[in-house]
């Protein structure tokens, strides 16, 4: 039997990738190249600028359209979500601090044990 690789991406959408990758890192690298003769906010606003070229490179991939898509499928989830009542999230929070102390008393008191039945076991 053969197995069979499926191709996602061609040569183009590898070629894309690295020259957007390419053009992030040159917009890093112009940052700090610029530093001394550039104020901050030009030299911020000229990394952004190579950052949004480099997303709109991207997004012309197979990849980045897959990626894309994902992003607006989860914010059309996102505002399903039914979110809770600011007295829901009170007494979910109470309710775990409750059963934390709970836990940790009981840890302790079976750590107060334990040890009492290793001095009588050892006899120190």
């Amino acid at each position: 039997m053969a197995t069979q690789e499926k191709h996602t991406g061609s040569v183009l959408d590898t070629a894309l990738l690295w020259l957007a990758i390419a053009v992030l890192c040159a917009s890093i690298f112009g940052y700090y190249w610029f530093e001394p003769t550039h104020t901050d906010l030009v030299r911020v606003l000229g990394m952004l600028g190579g950052a949004v070229v480099a997303v709109v490179i991207a997004l012309q991939t197979t990849l980045g359209k897959t990626g894309w898509a994902y992003a607006r499928g989860s914010r059309t989830e996102l505002r399903r979500v039914v979110w809770p009542t600011r007295r829901e999230t009170v007494q979910t929070t109470l309710m775990v601090v409750v059963v934390v102390l709970i836990l940790a008393i009981f840890i302790w008191a079976l750590d107060i044990v334990l040890a009492w039945g290793v001095q009588l076991l050892t006899g120190r």
